[in-house]
C-alpha cells in the first residue's frame, strides 16, 4: 500500500504532514490516517468545502480565487501553504476539483488541482481524472497525491 509507505517515509524523515482538502472532503486525510502510527506523523488537517473556509482558514487570497478560480493550481499551492502553516508541518498538500457533476468547457467534471508544500518548495499540478462520478474522482485524486508525494519526496 502506497500509504503505508508515505506514512512510514514520514517517520524516517521525522516529517509531519497536513493536507487541505476541498472536492476530496477529508478522503486523503482519512486513508492516511487508516494507517496504524499516523498520529506520528499527523497533527491535523482541514476540509475547506467554501471559498470563505479557504480564507478564513488556510489563508488562501480571496484576489486569487477572483483571478484564477478556486478549482486552479494557484488556490491548491495557496491551501497547502496555508495548511503547512497553521499546523507547522514540513509537508501539505492541497486539493481542490470538480468532482462532478458539473464543470465547464475549461475546467470539467473530473478536474483537479494539487498544490504541494516540502520543506519551503511548492510543486502543483493538473490531472484530469474525467467524468466517472465524485467517488471516482476523489479515490483518483487521493491515489495521485500519495503518489505524487512518494515521487517528489524520493527526488
Amino acid at each position: 500500500m502506497k500509504e503505508q509507505q508515505l506514512i512510514s517515509l514520514l517517520k524516517q524523515t521525522n516529517r509531519h504532514i497536513c493536507c487541505a482538502e476541498s472536492c476530496t472532503g477529508g478522503m486523503l486525510s482519512s486513508t492516511l490516517i487508516n494507517i496504524p502510527g499516523a498520529s506520528d506523523v499527523i497533527d491535523m488537517g482541514f476540509v475547506t468545502y467554501s471559498n470563505q473556509s479557504k480564507t478564513q482558514l488556510l489563508g488562501v487570497n480571496s484576489q486569487t480565487i477572483d483571478q484564477y478560480g478556486v478549482v486552479s493550481e494557484q488556490v491548491a499551492i495557496q491551501m497547502a501553504l496555508g495548511a503547512a502553516k497553521v499546523s507547522g508541518a514540513q509537508i501539505a498538500v492541497g486539493i481542490s476539483g470538480i468532482a462532478g457533476p458539473g464543470g465547464s468547457e475549461h475546467k470539467p467534471e473530473g478536474m483537479v488541482c494539487f498544490g504541494f508544500y516540502i520543506d519551503g518548495d511548492t510543486f502543483s499540478f493538473t490531472k484530469y481524472f474525467g467524468a466517472e462520478g465524485r467517488s471516482a474522482v476523489r479515490v483518483h485524486s487521493c491515489e495521485f497525491a500519495i503518489n505524487k508525494l512518494l515521487e517528489l519526496l524520493a527526488e
